[in-house]
């Protein structure tokens, strides 16, 4: 998700949802130490709870990059074990530490050391040529005895050789049986499962098996169905989109005052009304007009006004 769930996606997936656990794109440890940490963890007071989820091999860098987290405010650190981009093969991070799992074990140790709030990890179930049975189980072990007790587990392998970071999302098969069968074998420990859900009813079927789910791209694209968390899982109030939309308006009225561009507040927002009669007129009156000089509110409420005039379809 890197690239996609900055601070204005989260903002607007926490108005659809109050209780959902949140969670950044990925930021590198080095980042955190040496880019610009105000651009790269800063996050509005509404995004809690939520996760910072961090990316590196070396413990120490990433203890503390974890420590600016935790001075940040942020309610977790989840390590990634799981991303197959060009870009973490060459810094030894994401889905190729898989064959490292006593170096993950190591870090993961180090950064709860350091820090009082709660460290997690998301992983891939292997990588390559390694048999998923026992690479998955070696991480989960290895980072257990250090003291993690929560997995958040994408499903399929990632082919660092030959495939390309979109491909991995899709083309290696979904082992979810897999998943439910270490939760099996680790009921002490809390397994959440990721890849090819699409559906609150697709996740309502792992929740048979599994603790938790994660949304990814789903998410991204369809926002609308965050608004029936909630009440579904979490025993809160049905929230209404429309509701939601207006809450998401002060949000970005308050940053439209502080110098932010419109284009880059409306990515969010552009697939929350998919299916929906006039979804296409919203989308593409959102993507035409927010980029002009001086777009603000009136063209997010202009694109509201074009919703209902035309036939629905899935788009």
């Amino acid at each position: 998700m890197m690239d996609w769930t900055n601070s204005p996606c989260r903002v607007l997936h926490r108005c659809l949802s109050k209780s959902a656990l949140l969670y950044t794109e990925m930021v590198t440890a080095e980042a955190v130490l040496h880019g610009d940490r105000a651009r790269l963890l800063g996050f509005d007071a509404s995004e809690h709870p939520l996760a910072l989820q961090l990316g590196g091999s070396d413990p120490q860098r990433l203890a503390q990059a974890t420590r600016i987290a935790a001075d940040f405010g942020y309610d977790e650190v989840n390590l990634n074990v799981g991303c197959p981009s060009d870009r973490v093969q060459s810094g030894r991070f994401g889905a190729c530490l898989m064959r490292e799992p006593a170096l993950v074990a190591e870090c993961v140790a180090t950064m709860r050391a350091a820090v009082k709030i709660s460290i997690t990890v998301k992983c891939r179930i292997g990588v390559d040529d390694q048999d998923p049975e026992a690479a998955l189980r070696a991480l989960i072990d290895g980072c257990a005895q250090a003291g993690v007790t929560v997995f958040a587990v994408h499903a399929r392998k990632a082919w660092l050789e030959g495939l390309s970071p979109k491909e991995n999302r899709d083309v290696p098969p979904l082992d979810y049986d897999l998943v439910y069968r270490v939760k099996r074998e680790r009921p002490d420990l809390i397994i959440l499962v990721n890849g090819g859900i699409e559906t609150l009813e697709q996740a309502d079927a792992h929740l048979n098996h599994v603790d938790g789910v994660m949304l990814g791209r789903a998410a991204y694209h369809n926002p609308g169905l965050l608004a029936q968390v909630d009440a579904r899982y979490f025993g809160g109030a049905p929230r209404d989109v429309k509701a939601a939309v207006e809450d998401y308006f002060t949000y970005v009225e308050r940053r439209l005052s502080q110098g932010a561009r419109l284009h880059g507040l409306i990515k969010p927002m552009l697939g929350l009304y998919n299916g929906q009669p006039g979804a296409r007129l919203f989308r593409r009156h959102l993507s035409e007009s927010a980029a002009r000089d001086g777009a603000g509110i009136a063209v997010l409420r202009e694109a509201l006004a074009l919703l209902n005039r035309e036939p629905a379809c899935v788009t």
